[in-house]
């Protein structure tokens, strides 16, 4: 069965799934204003998917988790992502993401949070190569005919696309995204983008049609374009890019020639869906795209300092108001 991977034109651009960035608040407010070629959630532990919903029995309707996995039709394709070291836990929660109608699973291979690494996964998987064949394995038996894809890095501590990327490719996966760091690197330095090339020559030598994706100091989609157009690669996927710019995949709209007063009502519209549908988080995490949306303006600063302080959609409101901006 052909996968949606394949029907995708390239090159494709996509959003990064990133920790308390990309929920279902903020993807349905991209999926309006600028929506991508495919969608990622942020990623999931699928050891906790499990304990939540199979070990203690809670309740879909009362798990922050699944929270994390809901998703609407506007953002379609949309893969979940998920990061473990238990092979049985990645096949739960892949069998989930097909129950729920998720378009592809993603395993997370790259990240650097410690906290993730002690538990074997993440960028500890780019230590054990057995160990992440069998949770790619352990991925396509509970996806059934979902595309299975991963996401990492060049290497751990060092360049190791020529030794690690063919471990990946020989299991046929959908689609790699490599961010062109290491793990040791984080984002400290500059992203090498000569290595997403080393990646597609590797792919093309071992004659499989594994989609190749860079990820790393993407800047916006002429920035991407220029970055596939010199790698090779099938597409780039942007992160940081998309702060306070839901924009951002809109070749049309330059978010320079937005009005502030639309961004803000924009701003507002991503809060109350925060509070719709993420009423288990933290104000606080709606806080953080406070940061992004209100700058680069005079009196930003004075305003970011009072959205910092609020507590909800209604108090942001009544600040942005009273700095001036009406829609």
């Amino acid at each position: 069965m052909e996968s949606f991977w394949e029907k995708l034109v390239r090159p494709i651009m996509m959003l990064a799934p990133m920790a308390d960035v990309t929920d279902a608040a903020f993807r349905r407010v991209i999926a309006q204003y600028g929506k991508p070629d495919v969608l990622w959630t942020e990623f999931c532990s699928a050891d906790g998917l499990w304990h939540t919903r199979v070990k203690h029995g809670v309740p879909d309707a009362e798990n922050a988790l699944m929270d994390d996995l809901a998703f609407h039709v506007s953002e379609r394709p949309i893969v979940a992502q998920f990061f473990t070291a238990d092979p049985a836990m990645m096949e739960y929660a892949a069998g989930v993401a097909s129950e729920l109608g998720f378009d592809g699973v993603d395993i997370n291979m790259g990240c650097p949070d410690r906290t993730v690494e002690a538990r074997g996964a993440g960028a500890a998987l780019m230590k054990d190569h057995g160990l992440a064949r069998e949770i790619i394995r352990a991925a396509k038996r509970g996806a059934g005919r979902l595309p299975v894809s991963v996401k990492t890095r060049i290497g751990y501590a060092r360049d190791e696309v020529a030794t690690w990327l063919p471990v990946l490719l020989a299991e046929d996966l959908a689609a790699v995204t490599l961010h062109a760091r290491t793990r040791k690197e984080m984002s400290l330095v500059p992203a090498r983008w000569e290595h997403v090339a080393e990646a597609v020559r590797l792919r093309d030598a071992m004659g499989v049609s594994t989609v190749i994706l860079g990820n790393g100091d993407v800047r916006d989609l002429a920035d991407a374009q220029a970055r596939v157009d010199a790698s090779h690669a099938d597409g780039a996927m942007l992160g940081r890019a998309i702060f306070g710019n839901p924009w951002c995949f809109n070749r049309d709209v330059r978010v320079e020639d937005v009005p502030f007063a639309e961004r803000f009502r924009v701003m507002l519209e991503h809060a109350r869906l925060f509070e719709q549908l993420l009423p288990r988080k933290r104000f606080a995490v709606m806080r953080r795209h406070f940061k992004a949306y209100a700058s680069n303006f005079h009196g930003a600063a004075e305003l970011r300092a009072a959205l910092m302080k609020t507590e909800s959609s209604d108090e942001a409101e009544e600040v942005v108001r009273a700095a001036g901006f009406h829609w």
